[in-house]
């Protein structure tokens, strides 16, 4: 029995160890730097994965192990972001949530495809340059929540209007642009079925609804018979990756939109409250740095031609522009003022693990070029690092307005 133990440790690798030693701490210390110059924290921990990642410093090599611990962190925080809500703003900015979300997938869809156009040539329907144009588009559709929602929570402005409208808006708009995805992959692959992933879509929400309603209950009768007790928060963390794992598994949705789901299934319980704290103290020591650090460590800047360099430029500045235009416009026309309007667009430019995964998706379907792989991380780092400033600009600006 010894023996099989000793040759299962050392069979084991512990570099793993300190590659996640060197990310906690170093993404950690750029955090409080970043803090101390008026930054939020996540700015910090997503330079800092590009510090330690190939493209400088060659530290840390990406791996599984990596990419596994970053999904769930990036899990755990949209199951607190769940929690932090409440069910009947999230009901009442539904609406208009969708219709933001719908604008924040057709404007830097049809940008998208008119840039790749600008540098590479107008095709007709149906050729492969055409639907390569489509899915430049449909990468700039995805918004990664994970990033707003970080921001948003150090600014204490997660659970307000714009807060709740972006929220609601982000998971639609990734819901969105995986159909647009499976879509222009079903035009070009006859062996894909996009009714049935639409099909998919509903049964999900449906099964969200009526599996919420009756583990509402269950844990209600829990809360009310062992309030404030570390058994709601495991049971709740048990919820959270079981329905991550049944979006994902048995839908095709993203997990992180089960995640989310999970914790609004649990945000009207009395110690909701108790339950985000218990998850924030696991995603903020340790789930969540690894996530945003991976960000950085996914970039590799070799085999970069002027052209890509002329075209990245291009992509991100449309990427970025199209969704403050198209989900701030929808916005001011559900009634938002013009202040909140581009608080919610500027919430939904940010790129994320979403992009990552369509990117991916593309990849191996022969829908983008490799050499533009890089030009996806880019357009990620850099909307990572800017989306959290422009929103602090812009709340700073809307708290000033109405201060005077």
């Amino acid at each position: 029995m010894r023996s099989y133990e000793k040759k299962g440790m050392k069979n084991m690798d512990y570099n793993m160890l300190r590659d996640l030693a060197i990310i906690v701490i170093t993404a950690k210390c750029l955090g409080i730097a970043a803090r101390h110059i008026k930054l939020p924290q996540v700015v910090g921990e997503i330079i800092a994965g590009l510090l330690l990642g190939p493209s400088v410093l060659g530290i840390v090599e990406q791996s599984d192990f990596l990419t596994i611990m970053a999904e769930i962190g990036v899990i755990l925080l949209m199951f607190s972001a769940g929690l932090q809500n409440k069910l009947s703003d999230l009901l009442k900015t539904g609406p208009k949530a969708f219709l933001i979300a719908c604008a924040g997938v057709f404007v830097p869809l049809i940008m998208g495809a008119i840039l790749f156009m600008a540098f590479y040539g107008v095709s007709p329907w149906g050729s492969e340059n055409f639907y390569k144009a489509v899915f430049t588009g449909v990468i700039m559709t995805a918004t990664s929540v994970s990033i707003t929602v970080e921001t948003l929570r150090e600014m204490g402005k997660l659970s307000g209007k714009c807060g709740t409208a972006i929220m609601s808006a982000a998971i639609i708009d990734d819901v969105l642009g995986i159909l647009v995805l499976t879509f222009v992959i079903g035009f070009r692959d006859p062996s894909v079925k996009p009714l049935q992933i639409i099909i998919n879509t509903v049964l999900f929400f449906v099964f969200a609804v009526v599996v919420g309603i009756l583990l509402y209950k269950v844990f209600r009768k829990i809360d009310q018979a062992y309030p404030h007790t570390q058994r709601l928060p495991i049971l709740g963390l048990g919820l959270c990756l079981l329905m991550a794992y049944a979006a994902e598994t048995y839908f095709g949705i993203a997990d992180i939109t089960g995640a989310f789901v999970a914790g609004v299934v649990l945000c009207n319980l009395s110690d909701s409250g108790y339950i985000e704290q218990k998850m924030d103290i696991t995603s903020y020591m340790f789930f969540g740095p690894v996530f945003f650090a991976s960000i950085g460590l996914k970039t590799v800047l070799s085999g970069i031609t002027p052209q890509i360099i002329f075209f990245t430029v291009g992509f991100i500045v449309v990427a970025l522009l199209s969704k403050i235009a198209g989900c701030g416009l929808v916005a001011r026309l559900c009634g938002f003022s013009s202040r909140d309007s581009i608080c919610i667009g500027v919430g939904m430019m940010a790129r994320g693990e979403v992009a990552l995964i369509v990117a991916q998706k593309g990849l191996n379907a022969g829908l983008m070029d490799a050499a533009l792989f890089t030009t996806v991380i880019l357009l990620i780092i850099v909307s990572s690092i800017v989306t959290p400033i422009f929103l602090k600009i812009s709340f700073g600006s809307r708290k000033l307005i109405s201060e005077s």
